[in-house]
């Protein structure tokens, strides 16, 4: 097979920024890297693309490698490619970031890498260029979310709208008005009132509602202004 020459050989990884909401805190999974340089730091998960798959493919392949999770949606962000990202060789990274409700896959994490669930407030000085992959993926989230609504497959099968406006705050670092929120949220037809009340967080309680996943899918283009001011958001 013909090769181009006088070309040097570029190394092509992938890194994987994984979201997830446990009912209180927006968190991100990490591990613990396994091999110098910058053994034992903290590092979103990530890998090599071999020569028979594609960029998707080995994020994909990484996840399941690392974490034990698999079928999760990956959307990719950006390409990182600074000449000393890496201070070993000459890598290309193809960022991709995923969201999940954390509840759902407790049990699949794997404890081979040590992942853990850290609060998004509170991440760590993490390898390489990763605390920046780490923003540039919040911040596609953050632009995706208000514009469509996204943030529902950080939910459990069923939810209370104070539950989602904590979700809505966390993602956004800003806190948004109850009032205007609960009746904005109300009118997009997303969501189906239960009967059954959360009586853990007050005594009064809150109603349960769940997806109205017809209108979820009719709809979903019509979320754009239930972010107020959106724009705003995105700079924080």
């Amino acid at each position: 097979m013909r090769k181009y020459s006088k070309q040097t050989r570029i190394l092509v990884a992938v890194d994987c920024i994984i979201f997830g909401f446990d009912g209180e805190k927006l968190k991100i999974l990490l591990i613990k890297r396994g091999f110098e340089p910058e053994k034992d730091k903290w590092s979103v998960m990530g890998g090599f693309v071999q020569t028979d798959e594609s960029p998707s493919q080995a994020a994909a392949r990484v996840l399941k490698e690392l974490t034990g999770l698999e079928d999760i949606y990956m959307e990719q962000t950006e390409v990182f490619g600074n000449v000393d990202r890496d201070p070993i060789e000459r890598t290309i990274s193809v960022g991709y970031y995923a969201f999940i409700e954390i509840n759902k896959y407790k049990t699949q994490i794997t404890d081979l890498y040590h992942a853990e669930w850290i609060d998004i407030e509170a991440i760590p000085q993490l390898i390489f260029d990763h605390n920046e992959m780490v923003n540039v993926a919040l911040n596609k989230l953050r632009y995706k979310a208000a514009l469509h609504p996204i943030l529902f497959e950080l939910l459990p099968n069923k939810f209370t709208i104070p539950q989602i406006q904590t979700l809505y705050e966390q993602v956004y670092g800003s806190e948004l008005d109850k009032r205007n929120f609960s009746r904005k949220l109300l009118s997009t037809g997303l969501l189906i009132k239960l009967q059954e009340k959360d009586k853990l967080n007050s005594k009064k309680g809150a109603f349960y509602y769940k997806l109205n996943e017809d209108s979820y899918k009719d709809n979903f283009e019509k979320f754009l202004n239930f972010i107020p001011n959106p724009q705003a958001l995105l700079q924080s």
